[in-house]
């Protein structure tokens, strides 16, 4: 008898930990967005600092991601047990911001002039070089903006993983919350500080001295690290805005029945083709998705623009 409670109980655990696994890996699928654009992000806001303080930033960063993460996860489990409604317009509401902040990027280029990002950036050396300005300060402002862009994309993390675990037990929402958590963040700064070390790495390599084999394969090694890093940031923002009008797209499709039924309707046909259905299945719900992450996106920027507009007028009156 006892025997049979303990396999019983063994049976049980391994069932939740099953469904845990499960929860955790479509979570981490649909957050995969998000991750692309906060990689890049996190990388773009602490550059400039100087190399033997950059992985020190990177730390403090990440410790600020941790506490976001802690503030966020118990507000998100608050709110599926006080208010489990709210999850279904908070998602809606993280899809359409991820659209918008998508499309946004895109017209960064057609917003500003690349005269302004010129004098931004030449503004920005002028002031490393300057021994009058306060580094530490410097480093301070970086590392605020850094864990303020942080806490905005965790929290559309959480968003979206409390959405896959909705209908979850609590016990199970806490694990896959706070896994997904911890592994976002160990995840992403990990990545960031090899990224932002990259080119690091690479002229280390290329100065290494010697007229052998090995140091000839370090030196090339090194000169595609060289090369590749600028390569790789612009690589990660493209497919991390890519990414978001998909991600942010299918959460706002998947909230509309009729957007739902439609994508839905157009992938089943496009999957009974012989051969490639599975392939056309994913390719057209995934531009069907985008493809509405981008119209959202665009709305969404169109309606801020000209709220913006309207506040000055006001304002100046």
């Amino acid at each position: 008898m006892a025997g049979g409670s303990l396999l019983a109980l063994l049976d049980d655990i391994a069932t939740v930990l099953d469904d845990v696994a499960l929860m955790t890996k479509v979570a981490a699928k649909k957050t995969a967005g998000v991750l692309g654009d906060d990689l890049a992000l996190n990388a773009q806001q602490v550059s400039g600092i100087r190399a033997e303080r950059e992985l020190p930033v990177v730390w403090a960063v990440a410790k600020g991601s941790f506490v976001n993460k802690l503030i966020l996860v118990p507000s998100a489990l608050a709110i599926s047990w006080a208010a489990p409604w709210l999850i279904l317009p908070l998602l809606m509401l993280g899809g359409l911001y991820l659209c918008f902040e998508g499309f946004e990027k895109i017209a960064h280029k057609y917003l500003h002039s690349g005269e302004d990002d010129k004098a931004h950036h030449a503004a920005h050396v002028t002031a490393l070089a300057d021994p009058a300005v306060d580094l530490v300060a410097f480093e301070r402002e970086k590392i605020k903006g850094a864990v303020r862009t942080d806490f905005v994309l965790s929290a559309e993390i959480v968003v979206i993983t409390l959405g896959t675990v909705a209908t979850a037990t609590f016990a199970n929402k806490v694990v896959v919350l706070s896994g997904i958590s911890l592994i976002m963040t160990v995840g992403v700064y990990g990545l960031v500080a090899g990224i932002v070390k990259l080119d690091d790495a690479g002229l280390y390599l290329t100065q290494k001295t010697g007229v052998g084999a090995w140091t000839k394969f370090q030196h090339s090694v090194g000169r595609a690290c060289l090369r590749g890093a600028p390569m790789l940031m612009k690589l990660l923002s493209v497919v991390g805005t890519a990414a978001m009008f998909m991600v942010g797209g299918g959460i706002l499709t998947h909230g509309i029945p009729i957007a739902q039924h439609f994508v839905e309707g157009l992938a089943q046909s496009a999957a009974s083709v012989a051969v490639i259905g599975g392939v056309l299945d994913v390719l057209v719900s995934s531009t069907l998705n985008a493809l509405a992450g981008v119209v959202a996106g665009g709305l969404t920027l169109a309606g801020v623009m000209l709220a913006g507009r309207v506040y000055n007028q006001f304002a100046r009156n």
